[in-house]
């Protein structure tokens, strides 16, 4: 894959930096899903998939985000914030979202099977702006390698 440079602070160049913790993931044989969270302009918190490494199905790299922001800010409020994450969030961290107040959500490919807008956009905090399609065919290339990959060894 080509590595693009993209101007600083643009959500080209922090989805970029989700696509690298996607990649980590990748490298760790985890879904290569990542994600980063901003707060004026700085990235706080990087985070990728680890449910496979800690065996937790709760580890996604949205969850694993939150906490890394939420413990550096010393709050649990990210209503300053914006996540940007390579793949539309699950339920579950549609759900986290909500109680972190997050201020935006910038994510890269839908996710057609499991995305929260399948089942309800209303789970969203009310005050959280979405974002969408960021990067989008940089951020679903990556998990289709994934998954090509691993319907050959199944």
């Amino acid at each position: 894959m080509e590595r693009v440079s993209y101007p600083l602070f643009s959500d080209e160049y922090f989805m970029n930096e989700a696509l690298n913790e996607a990649r980590k993931a990748l490298e760790k044989n985890e879904v290569p899903i990542g994600a980063v969270v901003v707060c004026d302009r700085r990235i706080i918190a990087r985070a990728h998939n680890l449910t496979e490494t800690l065996n937790d199905v709760t580890a996604h790299a949205e969850m694993q985000a939150f906490t890394a922001a939420s413990g550096f800010l010393g709050g649990k409020y990210l209503n300053e914030c914006t996540l940007y994450v390579t793949l539309e969030p699950c339920m579950m961290c549609a759900g986290a979202s909500f109680w972190t107040q997050i201020g935006k959500i910038t994510y890269g490919a839908a996710d057609e099977k499991r995305g929260y807008r399948r089942t309800d956009t209303q789970i969203l905090h009310p005050k959280t702006i979405l974002s969408a399609g960021i990067l989008a065919k940089e951020c679903s290339e990556l998990i289709k390698i994934f998954f090509k990959a691993k319907r050959k060894t199944w």
